[in-house]
Formats: C-alpha cells, sequence, structure tokens
C-alpha cells in the first residue's frame, strides 16, 4: 500500500527509474568532460599523448560485456586488469615516425598512453572475465555471480 494517495508501487518503480536513469546521464556527461581535456582555447597537447577509449556497456540476465573502440592498435598494446573493484583497459599507441620531412596539415588520429577505468558491480565473477580483440574492437565478458548476498544466520 502506499503512503501517497493514488500512487502505486509500479508509479514509485518508474520514478525511480527515471530518477536513476538521470543521475547516470548527468555522471557519464560528467565523465565526458573530463576525460576530453577540451580548454576553451581547442585541444590541449596532454589530450593528444593521453586520451581514453569509446565504450558501450551491455548487460544480459548472465553477463555484462564492455566494448572499447580501439582503432589502429595491435593486442600486444592493449592491457586489461581488474584493480579496486574496477575493470581497466590501458595500453600505449606509438605514434609512427612515417614523415622525415615536410608539414602535416591534419593529424586526428589518437597516439600516446590510454586509460578507461570501469567500475565493477558486485555480481560480476572476476575469476571468470575474458577478453577477445578482433578489428580494432576490444570485447570483454564480464559474467555475473549467481549469488549477490549471503544470509547470515544469527547464533
Amino acid at each position: 500500500m502506499s503512503i501517497i494517495y493514488g500512487w502505486n508501487n509500479n508509479d514509485f518503480n518508474q520514478l525511480e527509474r527515471s530518477v536513476n536513469r538521470l543521475f547516470d546521464d548527468f555522471m557519464k556527461d560528467l565523465n565526458v568532460a573530463r576525460r576530453s581535456g577540451v580548454s576553451s582555447r581547442g585541444q590541449s597537447e596532454d589530450v593528444r599523448r593521453f586520451w581514453s577509449p569509446l565504450i558501450d556497456v551491455h548487460e544480459t540476465d548472465k553477463e555484462f560485456t564492455v566494448n572499447a573502440e580501439l582503432p589502429g592498435i595491435t593486442k600486444e598494446q592493449i592491457n586489461v586488469d581488474v584493480h579496486d573493484n574496477s575493470l581497466v583497459i590501458s595500453g600505449e599507441n606509438k605514434q609512427e615516425q612515417k614523415y622525415k620531412e615536410g608539414n602535416t596539415h591534419i593529424q586526428e588520429r589518437r597516439f600516446g598512453s590510454f586509460t578507461r577505468s570501469i567500475p565493477l558491480p558486485r555480481n560480476v565473477k572476476v575469476e571468470d572475465i575474458s577478453a577477445k580483440f578482433n578489428q580494432g574492437v576490444l570485447e570483454v565478458t564480464l559474467p555475473k555471480s549467481e549469488q549477490i548476498g549471503k544470509k547470515i544466520t544469527i547464533s
């Protein structure tokens, strides 16, 4: 029974989902702004030397899947680790010294160190995480555990 007349549990669930979505969007926007490093005068030199790959995170009943865009990078240049309950994707893409003479007029490709950290939910089986890399996309599979908590018997 609802404490507010005329509201039922479905209304509260929908409201909670809406508030959570707003908060998630706010945090996502904040993270994108923090990662971009763009100043009022344009992109800084540090951004070209340190960048974060774009990701997609998908969830099913059995697992989470993280896809990271890493074009022009080989799997040997990528590290995937779990630190402090976060999935950390990192590595380095070294700039080719292809042109010995002349001037480069446009350089939009990113070179240098990259990292992306994704907080892990409590129900991820860390020991069963797997990763594969194909055509510039890193796919990390994070299986869910069946049990999130444990019932404690009081003696």
